[in-house]
């Protein structure tokens, strides 16, 4: 009798990328894609960033900490309620945001695309643990 090997389909896993800077955003998709994620979808306003949290599309999310002048904490705070990993990206430092964003994992502005990926797989590892 001869064994089969057993096949399971993995998930991409899917990143929603927050950030009002449509340069930054595109950027972002880009070395997402590139490292092998799919883009759950990309928000430049709380309303759709809180939409697209809220339809269960994304795994994990990077999240600007100021969207056109207004704080994404909402943002944050509704990952955080589905157990969804995030990282803040901003120029501000933590120490401006840590109240808004008390167990967050900070990225400062200009960030490179290294750091992102290391750090965003890092977070995903945790989440399976």
């Amino acid at each position: 009798m001869r064994l089969q090997q057993m096949h399971v389909k993995q998930h991409t896993l899917r990143i929603l990328i927050v950030e009002d800077e449509p340069v930054i955003a595109l950027t972002l998709e880009e070395v997402l894609i590139d490292a092998g994620f799919a883009i759950a979808g990309v928000a430049g306003k709380l309303d759709k960033a809180l939409a697209l949290v809220e339809s269960d599309a994304c795994d994990a999310a990077v999240v600007d900490a100021n969207l056109v002048g207004v704080s994404a904490s909402p943002v944050a705070i509704a990952l955080a309620a589905r157990g969804l990993p995030y990282i803040v990206m901003s120029g501000y430092s933590p120490d401006q945001m840590r109240g808004e964003y008390p167990r967050a994992i900070f990225l400062s502005k200009p960030c490179r695309p290294e750091l992102l990926l290391e750090t965003l797989n890092s977070i995903l590892r945790a989440g399976q643990n």
